[in-house]
């Protein structure tokens, strides 16, 4: 009874390797970027048989049961090999590196420790995000945002807000798979911000619109420069006015000073004039300071 039970076990332990052997897994990778793949089972290198890592149906790279090393032609300088656990490393992957990558001990019988399917991407276009304003209060707003790639994908998805939340309104293309198979995405992050997302399994590019930029506009200000004519105005005629009523004051005095009949006392006149000037340039200079720095009535 127990052998039978031990072989049962056994055989159920093959049959697990066997389906593990025969997992393809996915891989993704950056054009340019380095790719490392692991083998996923011990491997055990016996006599008359060799580990080797596989591109398709060519050799990469080959271990002998007597530690002799060969690495193919075109891979001398892009790739390395850890010999403590197999692992391949390729170097500065391009397009033609996509393919099946198989590594496995090959003699008598061949046993897989290793199956992958590469795929080589371009990182993404960068993606923009435009905005068409439908409807603007100071309590709501309706507005559309396009998303476009600079490979010539867009999306929209329009979006209706108040002061205290949004939401993505039905219809439009909330995502799309273009034809070079990366994914383009709209949507509502954070309450008030729209992200356009360009993606692909490698890379990733986004686009954040904020909508408060937009929308719950104040009332239109009067124009800056009606006001700035009806400061320039009223400037001008206190400067005017400033102007002169010293002048007259002068002119005044200088007019008595020449109907005068007492020339003997020109001079002591003259000086009179003068004090009196002085004294009334000290008396008004505080009015002119205060005139010219009053604003201007907005009334």
């Amino acid at each position: 009874m127990h052998p039978i039970i031990l072989l049962f076990v056994i055989s159920l332990l093959h049959a697990y390797e066997a389906r593990g052997s025969d997992t393809v897994t996915p891989v993704f990778v950056q054009k340019g970027k380095d790719l490392l793949l692991n083998v996923t089972a011990p491997v055990k290198i016996v006599k008359r048989s060799d580990f080797r890592w596989r591109f398709n149906d060519s050799n990469i790279f080959r271990l002998f049961d007597d530690n002799e090393t060969n690495t193919i032609g075109p891979y001398h300088g892009r790739v390395e090999i850890f010999l403590q656990n197999h692992s391949l490393l390729l170097k500065n992957v391009q397009q033609a590196d996509s393919g099946r990558y198989t590594a496995g001990v090959f003699g008598v019988n061949n046993t897989y420790v290793g199956k992958y399917s590469v795929t080589v991407q371009d990182p993404v276009s960068p993606v923009n995000g435009t905005v068409d304003l439908l409807s603007n209060s100071s309590d709501s707003c309706n507005l559309t945002v396009t998303c476009s790639t600079q490979d010539s994908h867009h999306i929209n998805s329009t979006f209706r807000c108040d002061t205290n939340t949004c939401s993505q309104e039905e219809g439009g293309e909330r995502s799309k798979v273009t034809t070079s198979g990366t994914s383009l995405r709209v949507y509502l992050s954070k309450g008030f911000s729209v992200i356009c997302n360009h993606s692909n399994q490698v890379s990733s590019d986004e686009h954040i619109t904020m909508i408060r930029d937009f929308c719950f506009s104040n009332p239109v200000p009067e124009p800056l420069s009606a006001i700035f004519i009806a400061f320039v105005t009223v400037t001008v005629i206190k400067v005017l006015v400033i102007i002169c009523i010293p002048a007259a004051f002068v002119g005044h005095r200088i007019k008595g000073k020449h109907e005068s009949v007492d020339t003997e006392n020109t001079v002591y006149e003259n000086a009179q004039v003068k004090s009196r000037e002085h004294h009334f340039w000290i008396r008004i200079q505080p009015m002119m300071l205060q005139l010219l720095l009053r604003p201007p009535s907005t009334a």
